[in-house]
């Protein structure tokens, strides 16, 4: 049995600020080559360019991110809510990938997590951000890892 959406997470209020507050950021974060925008608040945050399922054209997000080696793992958590991200649906129809933290970008293949992987990273990426645990408790699905690796 799901839970009801939860009415904040799901409002189209926030949706209209987490769009605009992300464009913003980007912005900022590509004009700058990563010297500004780096962090979101506080957190690591990396630029991912996905192709559009539907447009064909370049999408860039901003997310947060945990590096491990070559390797960058990308949460696609969307605050909780009960749909799937843009970037994470697009990346599913086309799993090339770029990303960018700070100036270096890399192009990249991504992939969900394996359940060992899963266990592993969520862990660092809860100590890293602890909203994300809340997240997931408040999501009616299962928040994917994203692994991205070199090609």
């Amino acid at each position: 049995m799901s839970r009801p959406s939860h009415p904040i997470r799901n409002s189209a209020l926030l949706s209209w600020v987490l769009k605009h507050f992300t464009r913003a950021h980007i912005a900022v974060y590509l004009r700058t080559n990563g010297r500004w925008g780096a962090k979101l608040l506080w957190f690591p945050a990396a630029l991912v360019t996905t192709t559009g399922r539907k447009s064909g054209l370049p999408r860039v997000t901003a997310t947060l991110y945990l590096q491990d080696g070559d390797r960058i793992v990308l949460p696609a958590s969307y605050g909780g809510r009960s749909a799937h991200p843009a970037w994470y649906v697009n990346l599913k129809a086309d799993p090339r990938v770029r990303v960018q933290v700070r100036a270096h970008v890399w192009e990249m293949t991504a992939r969900d997590a394996t359940d060992d992987e899963r266990r592993r990273y969520w862990r660092k990426l809860t100590r890293i951000y602890p909203p994300y645990k809340g997240y997931q408790e408040a999501a009616d699905r299962r928040i994917p890892l994203v692994v991205c690796e070199p090609l």
